[in-house]
């Protein structure tokens, strides 16, 4: 018999009909001798209902006020839910997240979850009832026992957090959607089922828009390792499972608060190669990283700044033994890349640099908290360590440094974010990634069977020692919902980085990609460079106009805000030691006539930068370069 989470959204629960056909599923998996506990979200559009309200009485209503109103939404639908099971004979019993022991922070609107009480849960549950629990809320640990709500997301993040507080065997979420596919199907018709995805790609996913599942219930599915499968409610198919890695050791008090980091990384086998002042037009990252691939040179890190006049930046890392070939490849393609108009004044110009390394901290915890680069950077200037290249994902920043003052570096982020020395930061090979191929997949006995499907079937794409390698690409996101901000002039020295993303981070603004000029021009005496980075585009005016209050007393240059971006990225393990792999995603840009304005890399993502109104045409261009669609069309229920 096996113990079940499984979690309903409000589509799936949006009518009496709907309700009436999950008790029926809920009932055949009991029958199948399963324990069950059900988690659901509030009937439909009533969330979005209960807000209009909350502002027709105020613009502008209270936190609090607002976690009373909206928390009584998944009361109706548990209460419902209760009634269906126990109309088929089925013991149920309906809860709220208070009733079940959700502990969170005293945090209204976004809390976050600190342990959960499950001898009551657990009560019910050995009496062979279904417990049905309202998603999305709990209550706060304060003596006024207040109602908090999660924020967005919030029952996907209920109902991980209780699969792993009562260990379960494994937690179903039922969406509207077959399982976690390539792309958006509502963008792309033919985008494919995935059977399985690890949950270090699945975080990098749900971070960059796909709405399936919510980033902060992967974290926690990755943390403390729950076997996680989503779902069709409308079919029997048996969906996508989210893989992990056997977690080390955690303590479920602090569920989600837990430390964001949990490794520093390392890799001093490292140089640089920058090609500057190419033309800012499509065209270009696809031909120099298109010779670079037929060079068989594996590139690591790869960023383009914001344009400087017709003029932009490109930078890569590779490892020591391959610089001479990366830099010979790059050197004989500038000369065709320089401006016909004026060849001699606009000349690209390859830079390379020695003796660098490549500095690490990773860890699902870092995603939607602000404060985490900006310690690393404060760290890192405290240690007087300047940084010369800085790349982001939602799992991972890495910064680029001088390789004599690499051990430094580790030794003051180990410190500061308390990681103990000989930890999995030391394990790593150069240019490894804790997420390889083969790392977080399950093998045949890891999971428990559900009553009608089975995780490892003769067409799987999980994959076993002898099985073909990994995609090199499993999915395909945009994100429309970002805007950019740079600030041109940055003094050149340590503690830059800090004090800038440090003042975001007081505001709460949240900040994806950040990349830094390779470009160094000194003003008055003092090194310059421009740094640029994405934030939501509601964040875009708050943040542009408290830096500029600050750009002028701390000798920053102007400050420059651009709302019409998209960002589209690529996401895939197999990635690894795949050359070709981001020379084929920018050729299929090119091909579209689509000029990339940023790159950013990690080992598993490449993320692009394009005007807005080319955003969908870029993600069904690269979606098609990559091979992702399949034969069958996927619909999304209204």
């Amino acid at each position: 018999m096996a113990l079940i989470v499984q979690k309903y959204g409000g589509t799936s629960v949006g009518s009496v009909e709907r309700i009436q056909a999950v008790a029926q599923r809920v009932y055949k998996t009991v029958k199948a001798g399963n324990s069950l506990v059900v988690v659901v979200s509030a009937m439909g559009k009533t969330t979005d209902g209960l807000v209009k309200l909350a502002k027709e009485i105020s613009p502008n209503p209270n936190r609090r006020e607002m976690d009373m109103l909206l928390s009584t939404g998944e009361q109706v639908t548990i209460a419902l839910l209760s009634m269906a099971l126990q109309e088929l004979g089925q013991p149920a019993i309906s809860m709220t997240g208070a009733q079940v022991g959700i502990v969170t922070e005293a945090e209204h609107s976004r809390a976050r979850i600190l342990h959960i009480e499950t001898t009551r849960l657990t009560r019910h549950i050995n009496e062979g009832k279904v417990v049905v629990v309202a998603g999305f809320q709990g209550t706060s640990s304060t003596g006024e026992m207040e109602i908090t709500t999660l924020g967005r997301g919030g029952s996907d993040t209920s109902a991980v957090a209780i699969a792993a507080a009562l260990r379960a065997n494994f937690c179903e979420i039922y969406t509207d959607v077959p399982g976690i596919l390539t792309t958006d199907p509502r963008l792309v018709a033919e985008a494919q089922l995935m059977d399985a995805i690890s949950c270090d790609e699945m975080l990098e996913l749900a971070s960059l828009g796909a709405k399936v599942l919510h980033p902060r219930a992967v974290e926690i599915a990755r943390n403390y390792g729950v076997p996680l499968v989503v779902r069709s409610s409308w079919t029997d198919q048996p969906g996508t499972w989210v893989t992990s890695a056997k977690p080390q050791g955690r303590s479920l008090l602090n569920l989600e608060i837990a430390r964001p980091v949990d490794a520093v990384e390392f890799d001093t086998d490292q140089a640089k190669v920058a090609l500057l002042r190419v033309p800012d037009k499509p065209g270009v990252a696809a031909r120099l990283f298109g010779e670079i691939s037929r060079q068989k040179v594996d590139v690591d890190l790869i960023i383009q700044s914001i344009h400087e006049g017709n003029s932009n930046d490109i930078a890569f890392t590779v490892t020591t033994p391959i610089l001479k070939r990366a830099e010979a490849v790059t050197a004989a393609i500038a000369p065709a890349l320089r401006s016909q108009s004026n060849p001699k004044l606009d000349e690209a110009e390859v830079m390379v640099e020695h003796n660098i390394a490549k500095v690490s901290i990773a860890g699902a915890g870092m995603i939607g908290r602000p404060g985490v680069a900006a310690k690393m950077f404060a760290t890192l200037a405290a240690a007087d360590v300047n940084i010369q290249m800085i790349s982001t994902s939602e799992v991972k920043v890495s910064c680029v440094v001088d390789a004599a003052e690499c051990d430094r570096a580790v030794n003051a982020l180990r410190t500061a974010f308390e990681i103990e020395a000989g930890s999995r930061a030391e394990l790593l090979t150069p240019n490894s990634s804790p997420l390889t191929p083969n790392s977080s997949l399950l093998t045949p006995n890891s999971s428990p069977l559900t009553p009608h499907s089975s995780p490892l079937t003769p067409n799987s794409s999980l994959l076993t020692p002898h099985s073909s390698p990994t995609p090199p690409v499993r999915g395909v996101a945009l994100d429309l919902n970002q805007a950019r901000l740079a600030i041109r002039q940055l003094p050149d020295r340590p503690g830059m980085a800090a004090k800038l993303f440090g003042l975001l981070a007081q505001h709460n603004i949240s900040v994806d990609m950040i990349i830094q000029s390779q470009r160094c021009r000194v003003i008055d005496g003092v090194p310059r460079r421009d740094i640029a980075f994405t934030v939501s585009r509601i964040d875009g005016e708050s943040a542009k106009e408290m830096l500029t209050q600050v750009a002028t007393e701390l000798g920053w240059g102007e400050v420059v805000l651009d709302s019409a971006i998209a960002k589209v990225s690529i996401v895939g393990a197999g990635m690894l030691g795949q050359p070709g792999v981001a020379a084929k995603m920018f050729e299929a840009l090119a091909q579209q006539q689509i000029n990339i304005q940023m790159i950013a890399t990690s080992e598993i993502k490449i993320s692009c930068v394009v005007p807005q109104e080319q955003g969908v045409k870029a993600l069904q261009a690269i979606h098609t370069a990559f091979g992702l669609a399949g034969s069958e069309k996927f619909v999304v229920p209204a």
